[in-house]
C-alpha cells in the first residue's frame, strides 16, 4: 500500500476499495520519483474517479484515481470514441480508462493555456492523475454547496470561462454546480475528463447541455438569463 499520513478505519477501507495492485504500483512510483510525498486522504468519491489529497513536498495536491473495476467503462467509451484526438482506442477497459486520465490531463493543459480558471495538472501515469488543490488551507467547495454572495458577478465570471474554453476549441460537456468550485467567490471549473473538441460530432449537443445547466443555474440564483444569450455570448 502507498505510503500514507495518519489515517483512520474509515480512510483505510477507502483506500482499500480504489488501490488495486496496478493502482497501488502507481502511486507507489509517484512517491519513488518524488511527484508526491504521501497521501493524506480521501477527500471525495465521484462516478469514475476517487479524489484523494496528498503532500507534495510543502504544499497538498490533488490525486485522483480512476477506478479499473468499478467505472463506468461503457459511458466512457461512448463518450471518448468521438473524440477526434483518440482515432483508434481500443475497446478495452484499461486502454479506455487510461486514454481518460490522459484525456483529462490534456483538456486541463489546453484550458490553462486558453486562460480558462481550471486547476493546474502536473503529471498523470496511466489512471493516476496529479494536480494542484484549489483552495487556500482546505479545498474550495463545489458551487452547489457553497453559493457565490455576488450571484450575477459569479455568473458572469463563468461565462467569460465558457467562451475562453469554447475559442480553445473545446466543449466541457458535463457542465453543472457540481463541476464549478466556488474559490473566493471566483468559478473554478472541474472535471474535465468529458471535455472534447468542436470537431467531435457531438460537441453541438454537450454544448447545448452545458449551456442549459448553467442557465438553469443562474436562474435559481435570481440572475436573468436566456439559453439563447448565453450561446450568443459563448460564441462571441
Amino acid at each position: 500500500m502507498p505510503r500514507m499520513a495518519t489515517t483512520g478505519r474509515e480512510e483505510w477501507k477507502t483506500f482499500a476499495s480504489v488501490f488495486d495492485r496496478f493502482t497501488e504500483k502507481q502511486v507507489q512510483s509517484l512517491i519513488t520519483k518524488g511527484v508526491i510525498d504521501g497521501l493524506i486522504g480521501h477527500l471525495s468519491m465521484g462516478k469514475e474517479a476517487t479524489v484523494f489529497l496528498a503532500k507534495a513536498k510543502d504544499e497538498t495536491v490533488i490525486i485522483k484515481v480512476y477506478r479499473l473495476s468499478t467505472c463506468d467503462f461503457n459511458r466512457m467509451y461512448e463518450s471518448i470514441r468521438t473524440d477526434p484526438r483518440f482515432p483508434k482506442l481500443n475497446r478495452q477497459r484499461r486502454k479506455v480508462v487510461f486514454a481518460w486520465a490522459q484525456r483529462e490531463f490534456r483538456n486541463l493543459l489546453k484550458a490553462r493555456e486558453a486562460g480558462v480558471r481550471v486547476p493546474t495538472p502536473i503529471t498523470h501515469l496511466f489512471n493516476v492523475l496529479v494536480m494542484e488543490l484549489v483552495g487556500d488551507e482546505t479545498a474550495a467547495q463545489k458551487v452547489k454547496d457553497a453559493l457565490p454572495k455576488r450571484p450575477a458577478e459569479f455568473i458572469e465570471d463563468l461565462i467569460a470561462q465558457m467562451r475562453k474554453l469554447y475559442k480553445a476549441g473545446l466543449v466541457h460537456g458535463d457542465l453543472s454546480p457540481f463541476n464549478i468550485l466556488n474559490s473566493n467567490e471566483k468559478p473554478v471549473i472541474i472535471d474535465m475528463s468529458q471535455t472534447t473538441t468542436l470537431e467531435d460530432p457531438n460537441a453541438k449537443e454537450y454544448l447545448t447541455r452545458d449551456i442549459k445547466n448553467v442557465v438553469s443555474f443562474a436562474n435559481k440564483l435570481g440572475v436573468e438569463l436566456t439559453v439563447d444569450e448565453l450561446g450568443q455570448k459563448v460564441k462571441a
